[in-house]
């Protein structure tokens, strides 16, 4: 028999609050906080808005590194870890350090200190400092976690773009499984970056204004930044130690049709078989999922093949569970997207709450369509299934259900 992993902390920095309160809070009340890019200069672009934490202050929560020498994505990585695992209490918990493992996704890693770099030489002919540049590797986002705290169970970060978080949860669960630890603290973090805002634009992907998903007259995505983690264990031993559980991992599936770089494939193949795996890892049917999740970066090709899948899965029971995309308040926040969407489904199971998908005018007919417009709904989420898709054809889903 499978070991039962729950959710007991959650740690998010967002550009709505960071928190997880604040976020929630925020979140429900339909908050949109994408606005003008202060992080670098936009001035060369036809855009000019994205997504950015404004609210933290690296020196609140490193206590271990120096904050001058760590990248932004690792902040916001460390950051996040830190509010997850105090509201788990895990460091009060009594487990053993060594059986506690990381698992972080990402998109773009630490790409800002090399943007730093370019621009301390074009400027002032000058370079960054040793102490950043060793700091640079993706590696170093889940090691940087694992030291902050003191655990020394495996430690591994999963650079597999916009699906990363939900690749890294899915890791977390196995390695709980399988009993190589006993706690997992899996999440997804990523900066805002020029470079990435650069690759996006020239893609013609990005919205001017608002990100409207699944809306007939979506104009793109809004480039972002935040950080999402979870703090995973067997559901005896958080019963046992009287952890707050928020909800239970039920199950996950991964696939990769390679059918394209940067657009999805055209009938949603490589999304059908993340979901159905997912399904079939959860041991669940669709009649069963009251809400899902969606990637909905509010572009147009992103939204019509999400619908596609989710009527293929679905069948007859497509337009049943609600759907909504939190990205038309957070923006895409990339490797930190699918990790963020997991804390919020897991809010919205505890507090039986659905998030609202914001900036919605008229639901395209192409699309699903019980998209929760506008406003947060109450309902009770028996299970939700938050989906992830990533360029070159990457697909991460988990599900995650209610525990009485």
């Amino acid at each position: 028999m499978k070991r039962r992993i729950v959710v007991t902390g959650l740690g998010v920095m967002s550009p709505i609050g960071s928190g997880q309160q604040k976020f929630w809070n925020a979140l429900v009340a339909g908050e949109v906080g994408t606005r003008e890019i202060e992080s670098f200069d936009t001035s060369m672009f036809q855009t000019h808005r994205g997504g950015e934490v404004r609210d933290m202050d690296p020196a609140d929560y490193l206590h271990v590194h120096d904050p001058a020498t760590v990248g932004r994505t690792t902040q916001l990585a460390i950051a996040a870890s830190r509010l997850a695992v105090d509201d788990a209490k895990l460091l009060l918990a009594g487990y053993d350090m060594d059986k506690i493992g990381v698992c972080m996704g990402t998109t773009m890693a630490n790409n800002s200190i090399l943007e730093i770099n370019q621009d301390l030489k074009l400027k002032h002919n000058s370079e960054v400092p040793a102490s950043l540049v060793k700091h640079y590797p993706t590696s170093f986002i889940s090691s940087a976690v694992s030291a902050e705290f003191g655990f020394g169970g495996p430690s591994l970060t999963v650079p597999t773009a916009c699906a990363a978080g939900n690749y890294a949860i899915g890791w977390g669960k196995e390695l709980i499984e399988d009993g190589t630890i006993d706690v997992a603290i899996v999440g997804g973090a990523d900066a805002i970056s020029r470079t990435g805002y650069t690759l996006f634009h020239r893609l013609g992907a990005i919205a001017p204004e608002v990100c409207q998903p699944f809306d007939k007259n979506r104009k793109g995505m809004m480039v972002s930044e935040g950080a999402g983690v979870l703090v995973l264990e067997e559901m005896e031993s958080a019963r046992k130690r009287g952890a707050t559980i928020y909800a239970e991992l039920v199950g996950y599936g991964l696939s990769c049709d390679a059918h394209h770089t940067t657009a999805p494939h055209p009938e949603g193949l490589g999304a059908v078989l993340a979901m159905q795996r997912a399904l079939h890892d959860s041991n669940m049917n669709i009649d069963d999922i009251s809400y899902i999740s969606a990637h909905g970066t509010g572009t147009k090709a992103n939204d019509l093949v999400e619908s596609i899948a989710i009527h293929k899965v679905f069948g007859s029971l497509a337009e049943q569970p609600q759907v909504s995309s939190i990205k038309s308040m957070l923006g895409h926040t990339m490797g930190a997207a699918s990790a963020i969407e997991a804390v919020a489904c897991s809010l919205a199971i505890f507090n039986s709450v659905l998030p609202p998908t914001m900036n919605h005018i008229e639901t395209d007919p192409e699309c699903v369509s019980r998209i929760v417009p506008n406003e947060a709904r109450k309902q009770a989420v028996h299970a939700a299934m938050s989906s992830s898709f990533a360029f070159g054809g990457n697909i991460s889903v988990i599900i995650l259900k209610g525990v009485s």
